[in-house]
């Protein structure tokens, strides 16, 4: 239930279009609701301005349908990330209007549009094409959270023109994502442009010394830019969110 829902619930229970019994109904599965399998919390939309999300990987689909089943019902707008392909369309044949956005590995089901919120753009930058389903498992959160987005991408620090080419584009951001695997170079650069919040993204890309993103985790910890934050390794989803919350301020 968002803050619009339980407002607008509110109004018509005062002006006597609702039951006091029927709104207690619809509230008392707050704040969270048992399935057994899971507890889903129905109040965390009231807490945070977005319900709870779905991370799909190792979940049966049996338990992301019903899942997203109470959800819906709840008037909620759907996130489900790491979501593997075949069971997307398990999820689809049971939510028809839901959308796979399959380089991001997320699927998002949509009650409403949701309100825009921020002062400006996110600006997600990736340092490479390998980088993709990092970069959009950010892009599409940060939007299905109400924020105008806007995407850089294969302007890694191997070819940096590339990057500088860009500049107006950077500095115009409000917030940015930035990320990269192999040594993590990518926000260090783009921190150095900016004078504005830049979010890191370290990811599992690289050979074998990358050790899986710990390089690149490291060399973000240890950037000399200021203004650098960094979550963990491939957690486009963290970052998303952290650069909503920013952009709402």
């Amino acid at each position: 239930m968002v803050q619009r829902h339980l407002t607008e619930l509110l109004e018509a229970v005062r002006g006597g279009r609702v039951a006091v019994e029927e709104a207690v109904e619809r509230l008392k599965v707050l704040p969270f609701e048992d399935l057994g399998f899971a507890k889903i919390d129905h109040h965390r939309a009231l807490r945070k301005g977005f319900p709870e999300v779905i991370f799909g990987d190792g979940k049966p689909v049996e338990h992301i349908v019903e899942i997203m089943a109470r959800m819906r019902a709840r008037g909620d707008n759907i996130l489900v990330t790491r979501l593997a392909a075949d069971k997307a369309g398990d999820v689809i044949a049971a939510f028809p209007d839901a959308v796979y956005h399959r380089d991001g590995r997320v699927l998002t089901c949509s009650a409403f549009d949701p309100p825009r919120v921020g002062r400006g753009a996110v600006l997600v930058i990736a340092a490479g094409t390998s980088d993709l389903p990092v970069a959009e498992e950010a892009a599409v959160t940060a939007e299905f959270m109400g924020n105008a987005i806007e995407r850089l991408y294969d302007v890694g620090v191997a070819g940096i023109h590339r990057l500088l080419e860009s500049t107006q584009q950077i500095r115009a951001a409000t917030v940015l994502i930035v990320v990269a695997g192999m040594e993590g170079a990518l926000p260090s650069v783009v921190g150095g442009l900016v004078d504005r919040p830049v979010i890191a993204v370290p990811t599992s890309v690289g050979y074998g010394a990358s050790l899986g993103g710990l390089a690149a985790l490291l060399g973000m910890l240890n950037s000399c830019a200021t203004g650098v934050t960094v979550v963990n390794i491939d957690n486009g989803f963290g970052a998303a969110a952290a650069a909503s919350l920013i952009n709402s301020l």
